[in-house]
């Protein structure tokens, strides 16, 4: 039985799905990204400040198919993903790319996807057993599918090679009314070292950049300036 999107399926790091920002820069505080930056993966203003990361791609997972119930399928579609994994990573290798794998929900978001939590993806990199293949954890769907972020957060920090944003339950801006706390979220990671790129994988309510205040307010916090930059620097 082959896996819905056979070997190396791949897509955009983020899992689609409507109208997304995608914020660039290399982190909290690596700069507010430009214009361009909206629906799209651009690197946003301030870019060129970040730390330089190897090229990124998620590689996705496929489906449970119709009519079919997933426990009976699970370990034959575990192997052909296992299989498609190693076939992608020896591929992703020759260009120094790192894969990605993201659980997605199967509560609300996509009933049939194959990968849903943490727990599974980590299980599934070690059997897989390729260091250019990481954990690419979106907080949205880590949250409806288990929550107690803090500890997923420290658990799996060693596999995490991106880390995605979005409020819950609806899925627009962190300061937007929901379940999380994302300052708190923001200083763990800072705390656990983070550096990488923070995707802001939400619907925004209205204009882009107006509803960035979030991040200019989280600056303002730590003691930044428009583009993270320290204001003791100035």
């Amino acid at each position: 039985m082959a896996l819905p999107g056979a070997p190396g399926s791949a897509g955009a790091a983020g899992s689609g799905g409507g109208r997304r920002v995608r914020s660039g820069g290399g982190g909290l505080a690596g700069g507010l990204p430009g214009p361009g930056a909206a629906g799209g993966g651009g690197a946003g203003a301030g870019a060129d400040r970040a730390p330089q990361h190897p090229s990124r791609i998620h590689v996705m997972a496929g489906r449970v198919p119709l009519g079919t119930d997933r426990a009976a399928v699970a370990g034959e579609m575990e192997t052909t993903f296992i299989e498609n994994l190693r076939y992608t990573a020896d591929l992703l290798s020759q260009e120094d790319m790192i894969g990605l794998l993201e659980p997605i929900n199967n509560r609300i978001t996509d009933p049939r996807y194959y990968l849903n939590t943490p727990h599974q993806a980590a299980a599934i990199l070690e059997k897989v057993g390729r260091p250019n293949l990481k954990l690419q954890l979106d907080l949205f769907h880590c949250q409806i599918m288990d929550g107690n972020l803090s500890r997923n957060l420290e658990t799996y920090f060693p596999l995490i090679g991106h880390i995605q944003i979005a409020q819950v339950p609806g899925r627009h801006e962190p300061d937007s009314p929901g379940e999380l706390n994302f300052p708190y979220i923001f200083e763990l990671l800072e705390s656990l070292g983070y550096t990488g790129y923070v995707g802001c994988e939400y619907a925004p309510k209205g204009d882009t950049l107006e509803g960035l205040g979030w991040l200019r307010s989280y600056w303002e916090s730590r003691g930044l300036q428009h583009g993270g930059t320290s204001k003791a620097a100035k």
